[in-house]
């Protein structure tokens, strides 16, 4: 493809978020919506009245064959994950796979080793990570603002959208463990989790999950698809200051608490031999650009493809996600993938 080319961009699965793939791509300069597979009618129809004039198929191989496209989106059941994005690898396409990458990291790793070899470019679609409220988050941990990081804790919960081919842990957690692994550069070193299935037998519907990470920061993460209240918050405890981060508050995403407690120089104690410093301080909420994640996410898979690098959210950052979401299935006792 030369330069200022319309990149072909075709778009796997057009339920809930494919459909939101084929409005963004449909509005995008310099990108061709070259087409979209989904094997139920009624969507095609919902997605020719969003981008019409763009090609509709019920057999996504027309997709990856014939050079129609240059790159796919696949946003299908998790299941298909694996077979579909080795499929458009090995037909020479560039891949954005909707999080999680696949339901195992040996297909994760399989991937990434497909896509280094061939020559493509293989990104997953970790939303969160192009959120600018967390890009704060990250500037904040960089620039010693919150000190020494204590923990992380998340709450990912609402009534609803409950999926057919994943369980809350494997749709849920993939967000927060993305951000912690993001947020901190490093993986976890030790999962613990509990889980109970209320909904349906055999699939978690709610989750408690446990992280430790090699510099000694620990992790909290609670998912739940049967919980009234619905939250997206993440914080971030250090010895300096407390961030918060809530994804429902459009006026005020990122809180930073200029409080905590520190423990005395000795010599400096004036009662009490072990007692701690209670530090009060101001609360500020610094001003964060509006944009949508999905389309800053999309943005940085074509400059990636054009510009042939890394992006933010590659393949290996996919596999190490799948990675502890395999980790925490094993220590709820499950031989295999939800």
């Amino acid at each position: 493809m030369s330069k200022g080319d319309s990149l072909r961009v075709g778009v796997l699965g057009c339920g809930h978020w494919g459909h939101n793939y084929v409005r963004v791509f449909s509005n995008f300069p310099e990108v061709t919506l070259a087409g979209v597979a989904e094997p139920i009618p009624a969507r095609l129809a919902v997605a020719s009245r969003t981008a019409p004039g763009a090609f509709t198929t019920t057999d996504y191989r027309e997709l990856l064959r014939g050079g129609r496209c240059d790159a796919v989106v696949i946003s299908t059941h998790a299941a298909t994950h694996h077979q579909l994005a080795r499929e458009a690898i090995e037909a020479g396409l560039d891949v954005l796979v909707e999080k999680p990458l696949t339901l195992s990291e040996a297909d994760a790793a399989d991937l990434v080793q497909r896509s280094k070899q061939a020559g493509r470019l293989l990104m997953v679609a970790h939303t969160f990570l192009y959120n600018p409220s967390v890009w704060k988050l990250k500037q904040l941990l960089r620039e010693g603002v919150l000190g020494d990081v204590y923990y992380l804790k998340a709450r990912r919960t609402h009534l609803g959208m409950i999926r057919e081919d994943v369980n809350a842990v494997w749709d849920l957690a993939p967000h927060d463990i993305s951000m912690f692994i993001y947020l901190l550069d490093e993986e976890p070193t030790l999962v613990q989790a509990q889980a109970r299935c209320m909904l349906r037998k055999g699939r978690e519907d709610v989750a408690f999950i446990n992280l430790q990470f090699p510099s000694g920061v620990i992790g909290n993460i609670v998912v739940s698809w049967a919980d009234s209240n619905k939250e997206r918050w993440l914080d971030i405890v250090g010895s300096r200051a407390r961030a918060s981060f809530d994804d429902l508050n459009t006026a005020e995403p990122i809180r930073i608490f200029y409080k905590g407690v520190a423990v005395p120089e000795p010599g400096d104690e004036n009662f009490g031999e072990f007692k701690h410093l209670v530090r009060d301080g101001e609360i500020v909420s610094p001003k964060i650009a509006m944009q949508e994640p999905l389309k800053v996410l999309c943005e940085d898979f074509v400059a990636s493809i054009r510009e042939r690098r890394a992006p933010v959210s590659d393949g290996e950052l996919g596999r190490k996600v799948v990675s502890v979401l395999e980790r925490i299935d094993r220590t709820l006792g499950k031989a295999t993938p939800p």
